[in-house]
C-alpha cells in the first residue's frame, strides 16, 4: 500500500536505522533510550590545551590519541603544524640555543631594521641629508617617553647619512654624540663640541670654548670643511635656573656661518613647549619631532621582527600578544616588553629544571613515545618547550607586581583618582605641581563619570595620606592650594594596578 510503502521510506531515512537503533515515536522513548540516541556533553579539543592564562598546562594523552584517530585535526591543530614545517621547536636545554634567544632580546642588542618608526626615522634623515647637502646649519629637537626608539633611531640615522654621503660624493660630516648626563657640568658640552670640530683650537683663559665657537662661526671657513653633527641624548639635563646653557647651545646653529647641525633628544615632551617660545624670540626654534609611545600591535610587531632571526620557534603567539596588550597599556615602554620576555624564558627554564630532578619518566609517556601519532606529540612538544602564556603572565607579575601596586589597589576610589589625575598631569614629562593644579586635573576626571568630587580641603588631606604611605610627596607652604606635588612611585606602577579598572584603564590611554 502507498501509505506502508511511505513508512518504510521515512524509517530507511532515519540516520539511526543505519546504526542498528530502533526509531520510536518520541512519546513512548524510553529513559534508558536517552544513552543510546544522544552522546554525551564533550569539551572541543581546541579548549582542553589550557584551561586558563594562569594555569599549568596538562596533556591528556590518551584523549589526545583518541580524538587525533576518530576526527580531524582541529584548525588550530593545521595551523600549529603549519608553523612547525617553516620552523623546528627550540630546545631550551640547548645553551647555545638559550644564550642566542636572550641575546636577540636584549636591550643592547640593536636589531638589524627598526620597524614601527620609519615615519620619524626619516624625517630625522630627511633634515640631516638636507643640512649636510647645502652645507647649512640648522637644530632638531626629538622628544619620547622612554622606551619608545629614540637612541636606537639616531643610531640608524647616522649609520644610512654616512652610507648616503659617500654614494653621492658628498663630505660626511663629522658626528658628535654626547649623553649629557655624562658631563661633570652643563658648559662642558661646548668644549667637547670643539674639541671635535677644531680640536688645534683651544680656548686661553679669557676665552670659554663657547666664545671661541661663536668667533668661528661669525666667520667664513676655508674651503672643504667639514660639518658638525651634534647628538645631544639626555638634553634635559642642560636646563639650568636660566636655561643659558640650552638657549646658546641652540643659537650656535643661527650664526651666520655655523656649520653645526645639533640633534637633541630628550623624554620630556613638554620640554619643548618650555623653552620653545623663547627660543622662537631669539630666531633659532628648532623642528620638533615626536616618538609616541608603542602601541600593541606595534610591540607585538618588534617582538616577532627580533625572533624572526632565530631559526626557530620560541614563543606562543597568544603569550606575545599578553605581553605586548600588557605593556602598551602600562606605558608602552619596548624595554619592558623585553625584559618581560627575557623573564619569562627564566620562568621556562626553572620549570624544566624543576621537571628534570622531581619528575621520572611515567609510564603515560612510555606509553605516549610508542603510540602516539606525530601530531600529538608535536603539540605536547610545542607546550613543553615554548614559552606559554602561563609563564608571560608570572613574568608581568614579577616584573610589575610590587608591594606599592598592592597598596595603590587597596586604597579609596578617590584617592585612586587623585593618582591617575597626577599620572596624567605629569605624563608630559613634568616632575611637580601644585595641589591646586593637581585639583582641576582631579575634578575634571570625577566629571568625566560623573562621580562627585571632594573639596580641595578634603583633597589635601587625601594627599598628605599619600603622602605617609610613600606615593606622593607633599612640600610645605601656608596655602593648601600652593603646596608642590610630585611622584614618588613610577607612573607605570600606578597604571598596572589601576589597569584592571575599565574607567582607570580607559582614562590612563
Amino acid at each position: 500500500m502507498p501509505t506502508v510503502a511511505g513508512r518504510r521510506s521515512s524509517r530507511a531515512e532515519d540516520p539511526r536505522a543505519e546504526i542498528g537503533i530502533a526509531a520510536t515515536p518520541k512519546k513512548g522513548r524510553l529513559r534508558s533510550d536517552n544513552g543510546l540516541t544522544e552522546s554525551p556533553m564533550r569539551k572541543s579539543p581546541r579548549f582542553c590545551n589550557q584551561s586558563s592564562p594562569n594555569s599549568p598546562v596538562k596533556v591528556n594523552v590518551e584523549k589526545c590519541v583518541k580524538t587525533l584517530k576518530n576526527f580531524s585535526r582541529s584548525a588550530q591543530e593545521q595551523k600549529l603544524s603549519e608553523n612547525l614545517l617553516e620552523k623546528p621547536i627550540w630546545d631550551p636545554r640547548d645553551v647555545e640555543q638559550l644564550r642566542a634567544v636572550k641575546e636577540a632580546l636584549h636591550v643592547s642588542t640593536a636589531p638589524t631594521t627598526v620597524v614601527c618608526r620609519e615615519d620619524e626615522q626619516n624625517r630625522i634623515l630627511d633634515f640631516c641629508k638636507k643640512c649636510t647637502q647645502q652645507e647649512k646649519s640648522g637644530s632638531l629637537y626629538v622628544c619620547g617617553c622612554p622606551g619608545t626608539g629614540k637612541s636606537l633611531s639616531m643610531e640608524k640615522v647616522k649609520e644610512i647619512l654616512v652610507n648616503w654621503a659617500n654614494e653621492e660624493d658628498i663630505q660626511p660630516p663629522d658626528i658628535l654624540t654626547i649623553n649629557c648626563t655624562s658631563l661633570t657640568n652643563t658648559t662642558e658640552i661646548f668644549s667637547k663640541i670643539l674639541g671635535q670640530s677644531h680640536p688645534q683650537k683651544k680656548p686661553d683663559r679669557s676665552s670659554s670654548s663657547l666664545q671661541v665657537l661663536r668667533n668661528m662661526y661669525s666667520q667664513k671657513h676655508l674651503p672643504g670643511t667639514k660639518m658638525i653633527l651634534v647628538i645631544a641624548d639626555e638634553l634635559d639635563y642642560l636646563i639650568t635656573k636660566d636655561r643659558a646653557v640650552l638657549h646658546d647651545l641652540f643659537m650656535l646653529t643661527t650664526m651666520p656661518f655655523s656649520k653645526c647641525i645639533l640633534l637633541g633628544i630628550a623624554n620630556a615632551i613638554d620640554l619643548a613647549d618650555r623653552f620653545i617660545p623663547k627660543l622662537q624670540s631669539l630666531n633659532c626654534k628648532p623642528m620638533v619631532i615626536t616618538f609616541r609611545a608603542y602601541s600593541k600591535d606595534q610591540i607585538i610587531t618588534i617582538l616577532q621582527e627580533r625572533l624572526r632571526e632565530l631559526p626557530y620557534s620560541v614563543f606562543q603567539p597568544q603569550a606575545l600578544e599578553l605581553c605586548a596588550r600588557r605593556v602598551a597599556a602600562a606605558s608602552g615602554d619596548m624595554r619592558k616588553a623585553l625584559s618581560v620576555c627575557r623573564s619569562a624564558i627564566e620562568m621556562l627554564e626553572a620549570e624544566r629544571r624543576d621537571a628534570i630532578s622531581n619528575l621520572s619518566l611515567s609510564l603515560l609517556e612510555r606509553i605516549e613515545d610508542q603510540q602516539k601519532p606525530a601530531a600529538c606529540g608535536t603539540v605536547k612538544n610545542q607546550l613543553n618547550n615554548m614559552v606559554r602564556i602561563d609563564h608571560v603572565a608570572a613574568a608581568l607579575s614579577k616584573t610589575f607586581k610590587s608591594p606599592v601596586v598592592d597598596t595603590i589597589q587597596s586604597l579609596p576610589q578617590h584617592q585612586q583618582i587623585i593618582l591617575c589625575s597626577a599620572v596624567k598631569l605629569f605624563r608630559g614629562g613634568k616632575k611637580d605641581t601644585t595641589i591646586g593644579e593637581l585639583n582641576k586635573f582631579y575634578v575634571d576626571v570625577c566629571k568625566s563619570t560623573l562621580i562627585p568630587p571632594v573639596g580641595i580641603v578634603e583633597l589635601a588631606s587625601m594627599c598628605r595620606v599619600l603622602d605617609d604611605q610613600g606615593i606622593l610627596k607633599l612640600g610645605q607652604s601656608r596655602e593648601e592650594k600652593l603646596k608642590r606635588v610630585a611622584l614618588k612611585v613610577d607612573g607605570a606602577d600606578i597604571a598596572f594596578a589601576l589597569q584592571g579598572i575599565r574607567f582607570f584603564r580607559n582614562c590612563l590611554q
